[in-house]
């Protein structure tokens, strides 16, 4: 079954890498099909009580990486259902050649919290919140053992 989650996590990730590239203005959005439409209007919404964040916008894309997989772990086995990430809008991210390019943290959360069975929903927070910088992440429950 471990194999067939990779398989199925690394597939996801090819396809998300095949949609187009979101700007900086632009907002995350995602839910699972299990999810209620209802649950994604209220988190857009910022009805949901932010438990814990991390903030990675001063992170390079490997940095970020590995510091989001530490954080949504450590949450899921404390329990939290809502947290924060903060990823910058992206307004001054450069390509390899130093020009300006597609947010690359922004792009980098919407393609990894997608592949994650442990995420349930996200979306971009409220203005209030971070906005378009910022996103709101809802988790699933620890697995009882």
């Amino acid at each position: 079954m471990a194999e067939q989650d990779e398989r199925d996590a690394r597939s996801e990730f090819l396809r998300a890498m095949d949609e187009p590239l979101l700007e900086a203005g632009d907002a995350l959005s995602f839910r699972r099909e299990t999810v209620p439409a209802r649950t994604l209007q209220r988190l857009r919404r910022g009805e949901f009580a932010v438990q814990e964040e991390i903030d990675l916008h001063l992170s390079d894309a490997r940095q970020a990486e590995a510091l989001l997989r530490e954080f949504l772990a450590h949450a899921r086995a404390a329990g939290l259902g809502c947290v924060r990430v903060i990823h910058g809008k992206g307004l001054h991210s450069t390509d390899a050649f130093g020009r300006q390019g597609a947010p690359v943290l922004k792009n980098l959360m919407d393609r990894l919290l997608r592949q994650r069975s442990d995420v349930l929903a996200f979306h971009s927070a409220p203005a209030r919140a971070g906005g378009t910088g910022a996103v709101l992440v809802l988790l699933a429950p620890p697995r009882r053992r």
